[in-house]
């Protein structure tokens, strides 16, 4: 393998603002062959998340930052080319922290093996992957949506929204999606039948909520923060539950994450409000990937990918997600 090259995004600096292409560090390097227990994997697709922001940070999170001079680190799915471990066969597809390069070699701590006669590759990545995941626990564990609840989610064209609120639609409940754009807004209404579409690029939010949820919002799924969460705050129905996802709004910031100004409505309608990590629920992947796959299976449940190719393309494909240019799961194909 010493004649192949390995195309590599290190992280160069923690980013103050936005990530660019200055954040990162680009080298090529030759492929080494797998030590012990170690496999090599030939990358084909990584998913682009909002998460990889945050991992940039320095500081206590759920997961160890980036350390600067390493592999920025990425979900993939890959296969695999050479094997020292017994777990893991050439051939063999596998889904795991493949990081941002052409080749991972290493040992395949937490990865795992798919199959690619079942789903395309990249959709291991959005509905049957680490997204679908989030989507599934999110709202099913923390949400506990109830048939007929009126549910709301904020960047709900997005990978995780979009696959949320199908999610809520197949339980009975009324589904209300915040997303920028008409073109976004039509597809969660014609496309993933959503009950109710709010464009918060080209109408008020709060109006909107108005419009579209006269009884009150009995689950807020936020993937945004800021004002849009301070909006639906002020809607929410009693007993309400918020599940804080994500909050793309702040991640870029360079001041103080702005927190909720409304959040005394949680004290006056008896809510909740609730954050979310989707490791906390690996021991029970496999059981939701199955009921996920049923649900594609009967045509329940779509996955759009916004696949964009060239690995040499990462830090500008990468901030397509804070500018909102992403329609789907934003997938780097290799």
């Amino acid at each position: 393998m010493t004649s192949q090259t390995n195309r590599q995004f290190l992280l160069a600096k923690r980013p103050v603002g936005a990530a660019t292409r200055e954040t990162f560090t680009y080298q090529e390097v030759p492929v080494g062959e797998p030590g012990a227990g170690q496999i090599l994997v030939k990358n084909q697709y990584l998913s682009l998340d909002p998460a990889m922001r945050g991992w940039m940070n320095e500081g206590k999170s759920y997961i160890p930052p980036v350390e600067i001079g390493e592999v920025m680190r990425a979900l993939g799915v890959g296969q695999v080319i050479a094997s020292n471990n017994p777990g893991f066969a050439v051939g063999d597809y596998v889904n795991g922290a493949l990081g941002v390069q052409d080749y991972f070699l290493g040992e395949p701590r937490g990865f795992y093996k798919v199959d690619p006669k079942l789903a395309p590759l990249p959709v291991y990545l959005s509905a049957l992957g680490m997204t679908g995941m989030t989507a599934y626990f999110a709202l099913l564990d923390v949400g506990a949506p109830k048939a007929g609840d009126t549910v709301v989610l904020s960047g709900a064209a997005g990978a995780v929204g979009s696959i949320a609120g199908q999610i809520a639609k197949i339980k009975g409940c009324r589904v209300v999606g915040i997303a920028g754009g008409a073109d976004k807004c039509k597809y969660l209404i014609d496309e993933l039948g959503f009950d109710g579409a709010i464009d918060y690029k080209h109408e008020d939010v709060l109006a909107g909520l108005k419009r579209e949820c006269p009884k009150g919002v009995d689950v807020y799924f936020d993937n945004v923060g800021g004002e849009i969460l301070d909006a639906v705050l002020s809607r929410l129905a009693p007993k309400a539950r918020v599940v804080i996802c994500g909050a793309i709004s702040q991640y870029n910031n360079k001041e103080a994450v702005k927190g909720p100004a409304n959040y005394l409505s949680l004290l006056v309608n008896r809510a909740r409000m609730e954050g979310f990590v989707v490791m906390d629920y690996a021991a029970q992947y496999a059981g939701a990937a199955q009921e996920m796959a049923g649900w594609m299976a009967k045509g329940q449940l779509k996955s759009k990918e916004d696949i964009v190719e060239g690995l040499q393309t990462f830090p500008e494909t990468l901030m397509k997600l804070f500018s909102g240019e992403n329609f789907g799961k934003l997938v780097l194909k290799v």
